[in-house]
């Protein structure tokens, strides 16, 4: 690569020959059969050629008059999924850190909260989205298996957005949906699990979402979109976007949300979901869930080998008590097949259950082969 721009361009065609062995060579594959280690799925080629489109027409939604079926397409996908977490509409973000901060936002604006509270497992965007917005920020303890502590919660939450998660990005555990408090307003960050409410089978790990004053889905997780796609829901709708909307001269309709200009990113999700069904998702969910299953009751089967917790959402984690550290493990095993994260300051070999085309038996050979070589001099 050039160390400076150049003052003449390489042209075209040049470029996708020296860009093409990097960009498309060094990337990790994460549709290879051991990729389990990221929250990140390979991508359906449906959002390929949507993407491409997108580019090539380059829509704002920020303007009608520039984006007529984009913004129908969106509102059409709103109302299609909007039902399923009891929400009556919201609109499409870059991600669920974009969600998380508008939510709140919009609870700051209509019900006047000066403090978040969450759990110490929450996304690191729930803090920041209260930083920004000028709110205090109380975190606070978990279980043992990651889930909030309800004990832990203040008496008082009148002037508190309640931030609960449905697949805490470490552990993947879901908290108790359905508690009642007397919060101002519960915000859901279903970043990760929220497509579980789509399949029969795992819908009800998800009960209560439907009193959530608003939910966050990262669509570039399991409803396995490209990169900056995400969704917000509202339960009012129509007055949460009053309160986050704002006008200009240049406008021909109100500004909702954080973002002006965007992208027409509700385009490869319409596409998918119409190539797919509903029925085509929920056998890729649960899948998933199957795949993190079958791991699951191997480590349990596997002698000097502690498993976090059971699987929720397709997240598990585990260590070799007493044999190699989860670093070591992480280092001997396929690149991408697994990650590493930290529980009470220990460390855990972390799997997730995002790759379709993962093959469980190669996966666990590996695993088998990670821990039988023992444990490193240096150790």
């Amino acid at each position: 690569m050039p160390e400076s721009l150049p003052e003449a361009g390489l042209g075209e065609s040049s470029v996708l020959d020296l860009l093409a062995p990097m960009v498309i060579g060094g990337a990790r594959r994460l549709g290879d059969e051991t990729a389990f280690a990221h929250m990140d799925p390979p991508t359906p080629w449906i959002t390929w050629a949507m993407t491409f489109w997108n580019a090539a027409l380059n829509q704002n939604l920020l303007h009608p008059d520039v984006s007529p079926i984009a913004r129908q397409i969106e509102d059409r996908l709103i109302r299609w999924l909007a039902p399923s977490y009891g929400m009556t509409g919201g609109h499409m973000t870059p991600g669920s850190t974009v969600s998380n901060l508008t939510a709140l936002w919009a609870a700051r604006e209509s019900m006047g909260v000066d403090r978040v509270v969450a759990s110490k497992a929450a996304h690191l965007s729930v803090a920041k989205s209260a930083h920004i917005l000028g709110l205090e920020f109380l975190e606070v303890e978990v279980n043992d298996i990651g889930q909030i502590r309800f004990s832990a919660l203040p008496q008082d939450l009148s002037t508190s957005a309640l931030v609960l998660t449905a697949g805490t990005t470490s552990a993947g555990a879901i908290d108790d949906l359905a508690i009642r408090t007397n919060a101002a307003w519960t915000h859901i960050d279903a970043a990760w699990a929220g497509p579980l409410r789509l399949s029969g089978a795992y819908r009800d790990s998800l009960n209560g979402i439907e009193s959530a004053d608003s939910v966050a889905i990262s669509a570039h997780k399991w409803f396995y979109q490209p990169k900056d796609s995400g969704l917000i829901f509202f339960r009012d709708a129509t007055a949460a976007h009053a309160a986050i909307s704002f006008g200009g001269a240049y406008l021909a309709v109100p500004n909702v949300g954080v973002l002006g200009s965007r992208s027409a990113n509700a385009i490869p999700l319409f596409a998918t979901l119409l190539a797919w069904g509903r029925t085509g998702l929920e056998q890729h969910i649960d899948a998933a869930m199957h795949s993190a299953d079958k791991l699951t009751r191997f480590l349990q089967s596997r002698s000097g080998v502690q498993v976090y917790a059971p699987n929720t959402s397709g997240v598990i984690l585990w260590r070799a008590e007493g044999q190699v550290g989860a670093n070591e493990i992480v280092r001997r095993l396929p690149a991408g097949a697994a990650s590493l994260t930290t529980v009470e300051e220990s460390a855990w070999v972390r799997h997730v259950a995002a790759n379709p085309n993962v093959n469980i038996e190669a996966l666990t050979e590996a695993i088998e082969s990670a821990l039988s070589q023992g444990i490193p001099a240096q150790d």
